[in-house]
């Protein structure tokens, strides 16, 4: 896969909290080489067209009602800018789940406005939104959701089939996809004949082969060990780096508990008790500015380390040095 890249930098208007890379640690954890912006800040400008990815005010969400009642949102207000990975994390039962079902179009607020690449999903009846949602998002689940009588290639291929394409169009253009992920040689397997890594790579393969302008991600690697969860990020970040069917920047939301992937994002957002925290845990930032390595074969730590990034602790912008891409699994 492609090394990090640098990350866009943020306005004078939406300061960042800039994270020092901490004292070298064990031998395999180096510095990350790239600014991670914390918080709720609002978004960078938009793209050539001047739109935000994602674009909520006041968003709440409550299950339930009286004495039972579960206020899962209360009043998100958040800007994404395209181009940009943003990993959403926080406690489970904080709502982050429920916030990006809304985000997606899967799940109706119950107040407030959330737009999507300029889509209100609010003015939007059913069938409207099935079809915008089929157009602008692709999702990665935790447990796959793959069709288990189907092969990975006729898995992938579903969503442009919902789409109206033809069945031997729709299945080369997952076998592309399927290809860029690692896959190429493993078209006809079926799910059940793949380690659970691969068939987290054909799920990734399924949320990008309409090629949609926003990729959300629900707890991508929590199946995962460490090695083959940090494969799968290597992949998505690489989509987050590609442009849509129209050539526009994509945006990747990713929901996570996972630490160990915390340094892939460009944006980390935390959640708690429903609210968006305008800052994030000093325990988050640490974590996120270290790179984890690990071994091929064991999935724990790999030494020697690997060459630190030239860039000084405390220095902003990207360092010269990209991150090394870990090998994909045969």
């Amino acid at each position: 896969m492609s090394s990090h890249p640098s990350n866009p930098a943020p306005s004078a208007a939406s300061p960042t909290t800039p994270a020092t890379p901490p004292a070298p640690g064990p031998s395999h954890r180096t510095a990350c080489d790239h600014e991670i912006a914390f918080g709720t800040h609002a978004a960078a400008d938009g793209d050539a067209a001047g739109g935000l990815a994602v674009r909520l005010r006041a968003v709440t969400k409550t299950f339930g009602s009286g004495a039972n009642a579960v206020h899962a949102l209360r009043g998100i207000d958040l800007d994404v800018a395209p181009g940009r990975l943003v990993m959403l994390v926080g406690p489970s039962g904080c709502g982050k789940t429920t916030l990006v079902s809304i985000i997606s179009g899967v799940l109706d607020s119950d107040g407030g406005s959330a737009e999507v690449f300029g889509v209100d999903w609010n003015v939007l009846n059913t069938d409207q939104r099935a079809r915008r949602r089929q157009e602008l998002v692709g999702f990665v689940f935790q447990q796959f959701n793959l069709i288990p009588t189907l092969n990975i290639a006729e898995n992938v291929s579903v969503p442009l089939l919902i789409r109206g394409m033809k069945e031997k169009d729709a299945l080369e253009r997952a076998a592309d996809a399927l290809r860029r992920v690692g896959l190429g040689e493993r078209t006809r397997s079926l799910p059940g004949q793949l380690s659970g890594g691969q068939q987290q790579r054909v799920a990734i393969a399924r949320a990008v082969v309409a090629m949609p302008r926003l990729i959300v991600c629900d707890e991508p690697t929590a199946s995962l060990d460490a090695k083959r969860g940090q494969d799968v990020l290597e992949i998505i970040h690489e989509a987050s780096r590609t442009t849509d069917a129209s050539n526009q920047p994509r945006c990747v939301i990713v929901v996570t508990h996972d630490s160990r992937i915390f340094h892939y994002a460009d944006q980390i957002i935390e959640m708690d008790d429903g609210r968006l925290k305008a800052t994030v845990s000093k325990h988050i930032m640490d974590e996120a500015v270290i790179v984890p390595h690990y071994d091929d074969e064991t999935g724990g730590p790999a030494a020697p380390a690997p060459t630190a990034p030239t860039r000084a602790p405390g220095q902003h912008g990207a360092s010269t040095t990209a991150r090394p891409a870990p090998p994909r699994p045969t």
